[in-house]
């Protein structure tokens, strides 16, 4: 991954092509030493081809994969009536006194 950040990072600054001599130059800088059979891949895997095509397909392709997450929650609708409000108040309370209630037996988290 810092290999292709480092060469990224060159194409970004007006290189279009960048060598490994350039990619360990830029890892240097920064103390990182390169690892020469993985730049070595990742010059011959992005020779000759344009960095921004590959990032608008990889980003395709990645639109396809399902993220895992669920859809957001729905909004909230406004106080249907007064006694509903009433009502949660009082569960509110309830709630809070099971809570500082000594639920614990005594012993604290940080005792």
């Amino acid at each position: 991954m810092k290999h292709l950040a480092a060469y990224l990072l060159l194409t970004l600054g007006g290189n279009a092509a960048p060598s490994a001599g350039d990619v360990k130059k830029v890892l240097s800088s920064v103390g990182i030493e390169a690892e020469d059979d993985r730049l070595e891949k990742l010059i011959s895997e992005l020779s000759g081809k344009d960095v921004n095509e590959l990032i608008a397909a990889g980003s395709e392709k990645l639109a396809s994969v399902p993220s895992g997450g669920a859809g957001g929650a729905a909004a909230a609708g406004g106080a249907a009536a007064g006694g509903a409000a009433a009502a949660e108040t009082k569960e509110e309370e309830k709630e809070e006194e099971k809570e500082e209630s000594d639920e614990d037996m005594g012993f604290g988290l940080f005792d």
